[in-house]
């Protein structure tokens, strides 16, 4: 690593630390030959490529809440839980551990966390993402999401039954 100040090649690290939900790592360095300190960030990047299978470009987190922000009009949810979801999608793209996703992935990746913080907003934005064409395709992803719901709200089959002691 070169040396921002005096441009010598050769610095060590002192000090590294993973942030970013452990997606970027930040290194302190320090030049041999001038002594000055600075830091490093890396990262992978993570590449989303069009529809037209062509065109590329950085993903960019905020454009998740953007566009989950529209579907969440009118509904209360704040923008801690829209930044909560933006990392949550994120995370869930890069476990995929490919440097490129389709945009078709996005979608995808956004609808699993959003259907647990908003039915409603979920719905809203599955009618456009997936292009809903009738009423029959909002009554099966109502059916679904009824589904999801009672099996949320339903007791672990696996959890000791509670008992009451006898006074």
């Amino acid at each position: 690593m070169q040396c921002p100040f005096c441009k010598n090649k050769t610095t060590k690290v002192t000090e590294t630390r993973s942030f970013d939900n452990g997606f970027s790592i930040r290194r302190r360095r320090v030049c041999d030959k001038c002594g000055k300190r600075f830091t490093t960030v890396e990262s992978v990047p993570l590449t989303v490529v069009k529809r037209d299978g062509v065109t590329r470009e950085p993903f960019d987190r905020s454009k998740v809440i953007n566009g989950v922000r529209k579907a969440c009009q009118g509904r209360p949810i704040n923008e801690d839980d829209m930044k909560k979801l933006g990392a949550q999608v994120e995370m869930s793209l890069r476990s995929m551990g490919r440097p490129e996703i389709p945009s078709s992935e996005i979608g995808k990746a956004i609808l699993v966390p959003l259907r647990d913080l908003d039915f409603v907003t979920y719905l809203r934005f599955a009618s456009v993402y997936q292009e809903f064409k009738s009423l029959d395709d909002f009554k099966k992803v109502i059916e679904d999401l009824e589904r999801y719901s009672e099996s949320k709200n339903r007791p672990d089959d696996n959890a000791p039954a509670s008992t009451e002691a006898n006074v």
